[in-house]
């Protein structure tokens, strides 16, 4: 299983992600720096599928705290839509996921992560 995780470099430095085991059996994670949430583009969300992804989570700064004003505001619709064209297309819908920063920081990030990904597995199943 492939899970790639898209996230803004504004609120989460990717060093985070190698302090913490995101390791699980059969799981390959892709991780993919940002300058905002903003910027994930419909067609770079839908790219990351073209290319094996089974699941898809897109880490944004807090809400009203991004530094670009509204790209987190963005990237929900922009997830909404790649889930929308994903079910149209037969992978079914809520592949994508999206996942805001809080004052709990990373911890509570890889627990929903791993909450994803054990979804994600099911839908393969």
């Amino acid at each position: 299983m492939k899970l790639s995780i898209f996230y803004c470099s504004n609120c989460l430095d990717g060093t985070e992600f190698d302090r913490i085991s995101l390791e699980a059996e059969g799981v390959e994670y892709t991780f993919i720096s940002l300058p905002c949430s903003g910027k994930a583009d419909l067609l770079y969300l839908l790219k990351a599928f073209e290319t094996g992804a089974d699941g898809l989570a897109l880490i944004t700064c807090p809400k009203s705290e991004c530094h670009y004003l509204e790209g987190n505001l963005r990237a929900p619709k922009r997830a909404e839509e790649a889930n929308r064209l994903l079910d149209e297309t037969g992978m079914g819908h809520d592949r994508v996921i999206v996942l805001p920063m809080n004052g709990k920081g990373i911890g509570e990030i890889v627990a929903r992560l791993s909450a994803f990904r054990e979804k994600i597995r099911s839908l393969r199943a």
